[in-house]
Formats: C-alpha cells, sequence, structure tokens
C-alpha cells in the first residue's frame, strides 16, 4: 500500500474507531491526539506528524497506539472530548489547533499537553513564557495570527488599486489580530470591512456581502472552521470572483489564490517531535515552546487568470510555490 493511501486509511478509521478496537496493550504508550477540525483535509498535517513521531522511534500499531478525537468544527464537543481522553489515561495529548489546546489544558493539570496553534500561546493563556513552560503544557506555533498584516499586504500587491478590503473572521476565535488588521489597514490607506463566520453555513453570505461591499479581496483570517472547509472556501472565492488569502497552502492547492502563513506541515512534525521526546521521558516543562521560522507563499495562476488579474513578477519572485 502507498503511503499516501495508507495515510488516507488511518485518517478514514480514525473517526469512527471504537473505543474496544483500539484497547491499549500493556506497556504500550498511548497518544490522545485532540483536533477542533475534521479529519478529512488534514491528510498532511497528519502525515508530518506521524513523520515526527517516528523521527523518535515511535510508529502507531507498533510500539504506541493513537487515539483521535476530532470535533468537526463543533468546538463545544471539546472539552468532553478532552475529558474522555483523561478518563482514558492517555500517556500525553497532542492538541492541534487552538481552541483543542485549551480544551485540553482545562481538561487536565497532570497529563502533558503538547499543542500545535497558530495564535500566541501567551496572549491565548496557554503557557505563561516560551522558553521554560510551567506545568504540563508545552507545544509549536505558528503566530500565523501575527502574519495577518502581511497577508493583507501581499493581497493588496495583487489587486492593486483596491479601497477596501473584507477580512473574514470567526468570532468565537479571533482575539487582538483584528486590530493588528485595522491598524495596517490604516497605514496602506485601506478601509477593512469585518465578515463573521462561525461555522460553514456562513461562508456563502459572507462572501455575497464581499461583492455587495464591493471589496477588491478578502483576507480569510486564522480559524479552525476555516481549516477545515478551506476547499469550500476556494470554491466559494472562484464562485463569487472575489481574490483571497489565506494562511494555508492547500488553500491555494485547492484553487485559491494565494496563501502566505507559517509551514503548517513542518509545525505538525516538530508537535510529533515533542510528543516522541516526552514518551522518552522529558518533561513538558522543560521543552521550550518551538516558534516556526518557515513562511511560506503559494500563488495560483489559473486563479488569477480567471480573476482577471495580472500576478505582478515582484510577487512571483517571491513565491515558494506556483500552481498552473
Amino acid at each position: 500500500m502507498r503511503r499516501r493511501d495508507f495515510i488516507k486509511v488511518v485518517i478514514g478509521s480514525a473517526a469512527v474507531w471504537p473505543l474496544p478496537a483500539r484497547a491499549q496493550e500493556p506497556g504500550k504508550p498511548v497518544i490522545g491526539f485532540l483536533n477542533a477540525a475534521s479529519a478529512r483535509g488534514y491528510e498532511r498535517q497528519l502525515a508530518a506528524f506521524l513523520k515526527g513521531l517516528a523521527e523518535m522511534g515511535f510508529v502507531d500499531g507498533q510500539n504506541v497506539t493513537i487515539e483521535y478525537r476530532w470535533a468537526d468544527g463543533q468546538h463545544d464537543r471539546l472539552p468532553t472530548m478532552a475529558a474522555e481522553l483523561v478518563r482514558r489515561q492517555v500517556t500525553v495529548i497532542a492538541a492541534t489547533t487552538t481552541p483543542a489546546a485549551l480544551a485540553a489544558r482545562l481538561a487536565t493539570t497532570s497529563i502533558p499537553i503538547v499543542f500545535e496553534v497558530g495564535n500566541d500561546p501567551i496572549r491565548v493563556h496557554l503557557v505563561a513564557r516560551l522558553d521554560r513552560p510551567d506545568g504540563n503544557i508545552t507545544g509549536v506555533t505558528q503566530l500565523n495570527t501575527q502574519l495577518g498584516s502581511k497577508r493583507l499586504q501581499v493581497l493588496y500587491e495583487m489587486v492593486g488599486k483596491a479601497t477596501v478590503i473584507a477580512y473574514l473572521v470567526n468570532p468565537n476565535e479571533t482575539g487582538t489580530e483584528t486590530a493588528d488588521m485595522q491598524e495596517a489597514a490604516r497605514n496602506l490607506g485601506l478601509e477593512l470591512r469585518i465578515l463573521n463566520a462561525t461555522a460553514e453555513r456562513d461562508f456563502d453570505a459572507a462572501f455575497a456581502k464581499a461583492v455587495e461591499m464591493h471589496a477588491g479581496g478578502l483576507v480569510i483570517g486564522s480559524s479552525s472552521v476555516f481549516i477545515g472547509h478551506l476547499a469550500e472556501l476556494a470554491t466559494l472565492a472562484a464562485r463569487h470572483a472575489v481574490p483571497a488569502v489565506f494562511e494555508n497552502r492547500d488553500f491555494t492547492a485547492a484553487g485559491g489564490l494565494m496563501s502566505y502563513g507559517g509551514s503548517i506541515t513542518e509545525g505538525y512534525r516538530m508537535t510529533g517531535v515533542y510528543v516522541g521526546r516526552i514518551l522518552k521521558g522529558e518533561k513538558a516543562s522543560e521543552l521550550p515552546v518551538q516558534q516556526g521560522t518557515k513562511v511560506e507563499l503559494c500563488i495560483n495562476l489559473k486563479a488569477a487568470r480567471a480573476l482577471g488579474l495580472d500576478v505582478p513578477n515582484t510577487l512571483v519572485g517571491r513565491a515558494d510555490e506556483i500552481f498552473e
């Protein structure tokens, strides 16, 4: 079986595996994998997590067991899922996405937690400091929320003479990044209009509103809900002819115009490595929070042509990946 097919099987099984089928073998550690989004769409991230875990000598089904919990965008399910993993007495919890990390932190102060988030973990109260986090929690951050102003800038370079830019946020997850975006827009002489969406059902109305307000482009904010439905967002951007930029490379691969953000696969690989180090006996409090340093700009030329945009050579030259 090819590795790609194997990952698809793992993901498809993980969402529905009953607990008896995943019973812990004596002496085999158990990883609780908690995520706010859906298994579908997270193939690359999960593959990267398993790669990092394997680098430390751990393979699911061989010398470790992974219990998956996917909230499918329903964040109110996360506290119950986190509590299930605590009752399961897992060895360590990999809490990927900010809502999952916050739920895990509230669920236990004893089981080690390794998070993977796009937010500043100090600002969202996951840790008090990065160099030596307290207690049972550490992890990896891509700081994607802090790149929002950069996404606004590259979108402005792409669309040219726009005066209004829309900013799509999930009000259940947004924070001070909205104020940062407002300031960045003012510096560019732009008017930033905020659009809200808490679930997939809100997307179409948000894009329609962007068209109604004559927005020259749309910046899609950081949210696990958006990551879980990036293909749908790319489709709606094309349908409504709205130039859009997101943090995730998979948005561009799915037909979106642009993405600019930290390498999410590298973040998940680093998370797997940290989980492996804890399984080997290291303490979460002794592992500094890692900050991803790799930032990727991806451009979809086919989407640009469909929108009638001429991609500036300055952007093409800076792009890490071009989709034809």
